[in-house]
């Protein structure tokens, strides 16, 4: 590697795709983003242009790329999880839409699966409750419902995977159908003890394993850059895909057990390390957080459905132009009057696991203002957080010392003080905003024998209530959340973590 080589990081999120140019001391030289759209064409589902990703992406490694005078001497993929892309390998067309991970369109399928009594042994195997958040049922949703796919899929025709796979292939010029093990851990077909795709579960999820890409370490070397991309030199070795919350993980300089991070986006991830894998006893997942040459690095993770979003949602409800003016709004008032807002608006994720749960309001008064609401909205992203760190810390057995914190909603001190005052601990928020782009890049350096200087934590938020205010606002949260769960018990029998 020359002495100025840069790594191109793509990080392709829901609602936005940036590329960044990031050199060995973890500097960002230049960068470029792009915001993207999701349709919801049904209640519950949620879906992409698998077409305009691919779009989205050639357009930011244009526009970073433009003009730089680094050698650029490998390209990192971040991605959005529990996505999928089914396409056609002649054409390289998609069938159907990117089936996002909030979707909730193969519900039904997995309450039959469970209904059936094979929701312990999916767990089991793949260390993830039975739930639509994961690929599997939705690619088996796209075969069913796309006119010849199932046909097309037994010829050999068809491709699918998640949006790492999706771009490998795009980036390549279809030489490469490929995925790494953090991926692959969140399609719920693999086998994370055995490290294999499981024919078990590709039959009782009814998707054929020949449709599924080879998997490879996080920081190998992928495939190349091929020619028809043509805003590089063809040639540059794709040489990291990871999972973008386990990029995070990465990102933050985490190398071993004891520390848990979270992502604060469209929704929030929870991951810590942890010794070997463990199967979780409280709602969390178990998964894969990345891979090399010397094997897994095991992880428990807890996945929040709504966070981030929920403040979106609720300035658009108060007619507010964006998430920084309900920020605003929250801080006007001392607390929140008593009301509590459970964003379950495509379910509830971790630690409960009810796809059927609805978004619930409680604590109105006569004396309710916007204000409040707004108060609420955030604060429900710290509760939800502080449900999964707690249920992380029983399923280690031990406290953990502090959170890191990254992601857009890191950047609202508010927020992460209230955080802080929730569970006790300390709150470290990372320096650079784009840490998930910073761990593809500091993989892929890894992968070259090189490695990549971390970043410092930016700030530090202390707790600073007295713990009787503590489970004061811990308590008037629970009952919501009961509220919540047992509205969805009277209104349907399904749901529930196997």
């Amino acid at each position: 590697m020359t002495a100025n080589g840069v790594v191109l990081a793509i990080d392709q999120g829901t609602t936005n795709t940036k590329a960044l140019l990031v050199d060995a001391r973890g500097e960002i030289l230049r960068q470029a983003s792009t915001p993207n759209t999701v349709s919801y064409p049904q209640p519950g589902w949620a879906e992409q242009s698998a077409t305009a990703l691919v779009e989205g992406v050639l357009a930011v490694i244009a526009e970073a790329a433009a003009g730089a005078t680094e050698d650029i001497v490998a390209v990192a993929i971040s991605n959005q999880r529990e996505s999928i892309v089914v396409w056609d390998a002649e054409t390289g067309e998609p069938i159907g839409p990117c089936i996002i991970w909030q979707c909730r369109r193969s519900a039904p399928a997995c309450e039959k699966l469970r209904a059936d009594g094979h929701g312990k042994t999916i767990e089991r195997k793949t260390g993830l409750a039975l739930d639509p958040l994961f690929p599997a049922a939705k690619i088996a949703w796209l075969l069913d419902n796309v006119e010849g796919a199932r046909e097309r899929a037994d010829a050999g025709r068809l491709r699918a995977g998640t949006v790492d796979s999706w771009l490998l292939w795009t980036l390549t010029g279809g030489k490469v159908h490929a995925t790494d093990h953090s991926n692959a851990s969140r399609t719920q077909l693999f086998d994370t003890a055995a490290l294999r795709w499981d024919e078990e579960l590709a039959r009782l999820f009814d998707v054929p394993l020949s449709l599924l890409p080879e998997i490879r370490p996080s920081n190998a070397e992928f495939g190349r850059i091929a020619a028809s991309i043509g805003a590089l030199p063809p040639g540059i070795p794709i040489h990291a895909m990871i999972g973008d919350s386990h990029a995070a993980l990465y990102g933050h300089g985490v190398r071993g057990p004891g520390t848990v991070k979270a992502t604060y986006g469209t929704g929030t991830s929870l991951m810590a390390l942890t010794r070997e894998r463990v199967l979780s006893h409280h709602g969390i997942s178990s998964t894969i957080a990345w891979s090399t040459a010397d094997g897994p690095a095991y992880a428990l993770e807890g996945n929040i459905s709504v966070s981030g979003q929920a403040a979106a949602f609720m300035a658009d409800m108060l007619g507010l132009e964006d998430a920084a003016a309900l920020s605003a709004l929250a801080r006007s008032v001392p607390d929140s009057n008593g009301v509590a807002f459970v964003p379950a608006l495509v379910g509830l994720g971790a630690p409960h696991w009810r796809a059927d749960a609805r978004g619930l309001v409680t604590g109105l008064t006569l004396g309710t203002r916007p204000a409040h609401l707004a108060r609420a909205a955030l604060e429900a992203i710290a509760f939800q957080v502080a449900d999964v760190f707690s249920a992380m810390e029983q399923d280690i057995g031990i406290p953990f010392a502090e959170l890191r914190a990254d992601g857009g909603a890191s950047r609202n001190g508010f927020l992460m003080q209230f955080q802080a005052d929730l569970i006790g601990r300390p709150v470290e928020t990372a320096a650079a905003a784009e840490v998930s782009a910073l761990g593809a890049a500091a993989l892929a350096f890894s992968g070259l024998g090189q490695e990549m200087q971390m970043a410092q934590a930016q700030h530090r938020f202390r707790p600073e209530i007295e713990d009787a205010d503590r489970q004061s606002h811990l308590s008037r949260w629970r009952r919501a959340i009961a509220q919540t769960l047992t509205e969805t018990a009277n209104g349907s029998t399904t749901g529930g973590h196997s």
